[in-house]
């Protein structure tokens, strides 16, 4: 063999070996990163997650926009407002999105809802409640089928309420409640289901129409088969510090219809009749207490909370929910107060009842 012989022998070689290395290609490339297959499979932190900042973006126009569903298709608008709070458990599943993403355009989005929820319900998160007070007024739905209404009186004559009023009253368990609430309560006035309850004399006692019997039918039973069912009241309670106007009142219920949405006409005429007796009420000092069956935020109530305010947001600890009993979501059992101070307000420990009592102090 020639020596050119060998020097082409050696670069055959050579090539050889080259073709092997472009086959293989370098050891760290990956599918498309050179190529013209190129998708950029890193995406930066600003454009990933851009589904889940749209839905925050979505989710905080929602909460900042509420009273601008309507409520002509199934009440919607009043619904969202019930359960208006709970949408906030959203942001923390949406947030824990976002981490998982690594996607900052998301986390920035998050802001939104944050900011407006904390807005609308930022303040009841923190104790507001202050020490003192005048009077000390409770309020409980006691249930009609409450099976202990032994106790259920004896829990409330325990908790030192100056003022007692008691929602739903069972015709059967009346007896029961004047009985065990005698020695606590010398003063005491029922009309229908509703009652109250005073160690302060009681006088002008009326009923108040919360149109639960409304229409033509309704019109044309006499007097005393009405009153049986009556679920509204107002009193005068005579305190050291002059007269306070007692509104009690049990509105009528919500159903919850697959089909048809929200049925709450009847409680939204008992709301707006409800908005009319305060708003007449000569009294300057005026305490609304009761099963509203809604929450304060429902437009249905902005005749009362228009004029009132809302004790548990103004002096409270918390949501304050008391509905159902054994796990309370929605605070529909209310103590709206005018022309005094509410220093702290709390829900008492749950009775024989599906409501929890409510209790509030006040000052002048």
């Amino acid at each position: 063999m020639t020596q050119a012989d060998t020097a082409g022998t050696a670069q055959g070689d050579v090539d050889t070996a080259g073709t092997a290395q472009g086959v293989a290609g370098p050891p760290d490339a990956g599918p498309g990163e050179n190529g013209p297959g190129h998708t950029g499979a890193r995406t930066g932190p600003w454009k990933r997650g851009r589904v889940l900042a749209a839905v925050a973006l979505l989710l905080g126009l929602f909460m900042l926009l509420h009273a601008s569903i309507p409520n002509r298709v199934g009440n919607l608008g009043s619904l969202v407002e019930t359960f208006l709070p709970w949408f906030g458990l959203v942001i923390p599943v949406l947030l824990a999105g976002a981490l998982l993403r690594r996607s900052v355009l998301a986390v920035v989005a998050l802001l939104l809802p944050a900011v407006v929820w904390l807005n609308l319900f930022g303040g009841l998160l923190t104790d507001k409640s202050h020490p003192g007070g005048d009077l000390t007024v409770v309020s409980h739905n006691v249930g009609a089928d409450n099976p202990d209404a032994v106790g259920t009186a004896r829990a409330l004559a325990a908790s030192g309420a100056d003022v007692l009023a008691l929602e739903e009253l069972d015709p059967g368990a009346l007896r029961t409640y004047e009985k065990e609430l005698a020695a606590a309560y010398p003063h005491h006035t029922v009309l229908g289901t509703v009652g109250v309850w005073s160690r302060l004399p009681l006088s002008d006692t009326r009923t108040v129409d919360v149109k639960m019997d409304a229409g033509p039918l309704g019109d044309a039973k006499p007097a005393d088969v009405k009153l049986e069912y009556n679920r509204g009241l107002r009193t005068t309670v005579a305190t050291d510090h002059g007269p306070l106007a007692v509104y009690v009142a049990h509105l009528g219920s919500v159903r919850v219809n697959p089909r048809a949405g929200l049925a709450s006409g009847q409680r939204d005429a008992g709301a707006q009749e409800l908005g009319r007796a305060v708003a007449a009420e000569r009294n300057e000092r005026v305490v609304l207490l009761g099963d509203l069956n809604g929450t304060a935020d429902d437009r249905a109530y902005k005749d009362v909370t228009s004029r009132m305010r809302s004790a548990q947001e103004e002096a409270g600890d918390g949501f304050g929910f008391t509905w159902p009993a054994t796990f309370p979501v929605v605070r529909i059992d209310q103590i709206l107060v005018r022309g005094v101070e509410p220093e702290s307000s709390w829900v008492l420990p749950a009775t024989g009842s599906d409501h929890l009592p409510v209790a509030a102090r006040i000052s002048w």
